[in-house]
């Protein structure tokens, strides 16, 4: 199995994870902050969104989907169209509000393009250094395992959140 293959398969977990996790759900509990001040389902998958979408579009050199494919203005959210959801306040989790269909939408959209970047690669490319503000240097293989990893962890708090709006 070569490492894209895997990566693909990563990726890929992600996807369904978010699509059983979004799917069936109702506006309130999309919307619902665990214990009133937790992260949104909605709040958690647009982030996660973002932040794949913004770091792979990066490390390929690649439009965001976020800008490229008109989301920014589908999602009309009260931040810059710069904004992932890194540091947010209290206030700017509650203002990220959308429905589940836009939310697949986008996920699904942002998807396409890591796969499509994901096919692409050979062995040697994740040797490739994509940022070196840290020590040592972070290479693409890093980088890519690390916005799976983070992903991963947020569709999981996604889900449990969902879970714990069916007890409602």
């Amino acid at each position: 199995m070569k490492a894209n293959e895997l990566l693909l398969d990563a990726f890929g977990r992600i996807h369904e994870a978010v699509g059983a996790t979004l799917r069936g759900i109702d506006a309130g509990a999309l919307g619902r902050r665990p214990e009133g001040n937790g992260n949104s389902i909605v709040w958690l998958v647009w982030h996660l969104g973002r932040g794949e979408d913004a770091q792979v579009a990066s490390a390929a050199g690649l439009a965001q989907v976020w800008t490229s494919q008109g989301f920014a203005a589908r999602f009309d959210l009260p931040l810059a169209v710069t904004d992932t959801g890194y540091g947010h306040s209290s206030d700017q989790v509650d203002a990220v509000q959308a429905p589940a269909e836009l939310l697949i939408a986008y996920y699904d959209a942002v998807h396409r393009q890591t796969v499509g970047f994901l096919e692409s690669l050979g062995d040697e490319d994740l040797d490739r250094v994509v940022d070196t503000r840290w020590n040592p240097p972070v290479t693409l293989g890093v980088r890519l395992v690390s916005i799976a990893a983070d992903c991963l962890q947020h569709v999981g708090q996604a889900a449990y959140a969902k879970g714990l709006n069916s007890g409602r």
